[in-house]
């Protein structure tokens, strides 16, 4: 009725599968929180600490990368893209406070959703950065936090953001807008 060893070979792809999955599901995970104390820590202007972090993250990613020449499909896990756009958020905000141009992160998987969401929540780390900078009256660095998400935002205006995306794309715009009224709200005093 059935052929026994086909099936006995389905079963054992997808344990394998799944073993690996929960493995991707686990260490992306880890790599996530990494990625966010990062970005907490450049909050906190630990720059050092930050970027400690973000090398953790990377040598997990590295690992992953590994799991990945095994079953490559796993390259799509939820946990795993999720993670990638945490990272590209992180190292773009290290970027920018190293005071480097915004541009390509290298990261095993990386596609363009994925960059784009990292780069999309990005704006937000500066708008961020704009308060904290602001309540000290840090005119320079508000401007610059302006000046930087203007950028991102004059580069994504044309393209069409639609569909997962258009809602980090949204905020974005939102993010923006908070840092010009923070600028205008600077100039009156």
């Amino acid at each position: 009725m059935i052929i026994k060893s086909f099936f006995q070979k389905l079963r054992g792809a997808y344990e394998r599968y799944s073993s690996e999955r929960r493995e991707v599901v686990k260490e992306s995970g880890d790599a996530l929180s990494l990625a966010k104390q990062a970005i907490f820590a450049f909050h906190r202007d630990d720059r050092e600490k930050g970027e400690e972090l973000l090398a953790a993250a990377r040598v997990i990613q590295g690992k992953l990368a590994k799991r990945f020449q095994k079953i490559p499909a796993l390259v799509w896990e939820g946990s795993y893209r999720a993670m990638l756009e945490e990272y590209v958020e992180a190292s773009l905000y290290g970027s920018y406070l190293r005071g480097e141009k915004i541009g390509e992160v290298r990261v095993f998987g990386l596609d363009e959703d994925a960059y784009l969401g990292g780069l999309l929540d990005f704006t937000g780390e500066l708008s961020r950065r704009a308060v904290t900078e602001a309540t000290k009256k840090n005119i320079a660095e508000v401007r610059r936090a302006h000046a930087a998400a203007e950028a991102v935002m004059g580069e994504l205006i044309k393209l069409n953001i639609a569909g997962p995306l258009r809602p980090k794309y949204d905020q974005a715009k939102t993010n923006f807008r908070k840092l010009e009224e923070i600028l205008y709200d600077l100039s009156l005093r």
